[in-house]
């Protein structure tokens, strides 16, 4: 069976750049869209033009810029909104215009102000009205997952029949479970069939550290668009990470039977771009690109490696644009410690070896980093 292809809708200059502190000048955006062209992503949400003249001018200069991907601009569900989109992405090779509008109880209540109805008439007038002025038109169900699925059906056939090309279903506040979450998308699918004539999409926060889980329920539950962003930035605690949904996908591909285009050799470059030019630091112990993600300081999964990589890793960090390390630290083997001086030039006898490992051991209960200089300091000049 031919695998599934999989969108990958990068949000990392619109909900990524919603977390606290990043400003993304429009060359910034436009650098960071080019490597995101190059990593081979199909969707960039380049902004939200209508919230600040600012980003207007961030993603106009991305859809001048990139040439492969469709560049999208989010708009809320009011004329103002969709006339800034729409402008901003003009020139883009391909457009899309992002519509979105809240639908759970809560949300139309509380912060909205609107009854159903009026809800569900804003989304027909709005997406009818992107229509045919961009290429493609997504619509997005804000806080879908808190939503009544009945009601949610009802809005999804509005933006279909309106001229809607996707439809987002997103967990904007991480609180599925992956179980519920796949079955909340079954239930939306079977009450609405309109939604097999459209491309389907997840987007799902980190709140309960579950974006990157409930979105390859996604997967499993047909969706075949997911929305994420480099180093899972974005607003509270994140958005799903773009490289653990692929190398997920990839790994597993048997699981999944699905893949993606992105070139997964740009993952490395792509993750210390975002992360210069945001000022948002990788975590070290961070899935895929964190600085301890290929990194083996035990002396048993040392000598695995060393031995055989397959055993304590499933993934080739090479491939990636990134290495693999053998650290040096208290939990260090003999093994590693003899590559490591090997590898500097340190050529030592086996008694030699045994007295300096002995010392390595010493100074490693001591304090938190050791390097071979302190161990040779008196007795070896380490290159």
């Amino acid at each position: 069976m031919e695998p599934r292809r999989i969108t990958i809708f990068d949000t990392t200059l619109r909900d990524g750049e919603q977390s606290p502190g990043i400003a993304l000048q429009p060359d910034e955006k436009a650098e960071i869209a080019l490597q995101l062209e190059r990593l081979g992503v199909d969707v960039i949400e380049a902004g939200f033009p209508a919230s600040s003249p600012g980003d207007f001018e961030g993603v106009r200069e991305v859809a001048r810029t990139v040439e492969q991907p469709t560049v999208a601009a989010l708009a809320r569900t009011r004329k103002e909104d969709v006339d800034a989109a729409v402008e901003a992405v003009a020139g883009a090779k391909r457009s899309r215009v992002h519509v979105f509008i809240a639908t759970s109880a809560l949300h139309m209540e509380r912060k909205l102000g609107l009854e159903p109805e009026e809800v569900v008439e804003q989304v027909g007038w709005s997406v009818a009205y992107a229509a045919g002025r961009a290429d493609e038109v997504q619509f997005s169900a804000e806080d879908a997952t808190r939503s009544d699925p009945a009601f949610l059906a009802r809005v999804c056939r509005t933006a279909v029949d309106a001229g809607a090309t996707t439809i987002n279903l997103p967990d904007t506040v991480g609180y599925s479970l992956p179980a519920e979450h796949a079955e909340f998308l079954r239930q939306v699918r079977a009450r609405c069939p309109e939604l097999d004539g459209v491309t389907v999409s997840v987007h799902c926060h980190d709140d309960l550290g579950l974006a990157v889980a409930n979105t390859l329920a996604g997967v499993e539950a047909g969706a075949t668009q997911v929305e994420c962003t480099v180093n899972g930035i974005g607003e509270r605690a994140g958005n799903a990470a773009l490289e653990e949904i692929v190398m997920a996908l990839r790994v597993r591909r048997e699981t999944f039977a699905a893949e993606t285009g992105v070139v997964v050799g740009e993952i490395g470059r792509a993750s210390a771009l975002v992360s210069r030019l945001t000022g948002y630091s990788v975590q070290r112990c961070k899935a895929i690109v964190g600085a301890n993600a290929f990194a083996h300081e035990a002396g048993i999964h040392q000598d695995g490696v060393l031995k055989d990589v397959s055993t304590y890793q499933i993934m080739d960090p090479e491939e990636l644009g990134l290495t693999m390390t053998l650290p040096l630290g208290k939990h260090s083997g003999r093994h590693a410690f003899a590559r490591a001086c090997a590898e500097a030039g340190i050529e030592l006898d086996r008694d030699e070896l045994n007295g300096a490992f002995a010392r390595f051991k010493e100074l490693a209960d001591a304090r938190p980093a050791v390097t071979l200089h302190d161990v040779f300091e008196r007795e070896v000049a380490v290159p």
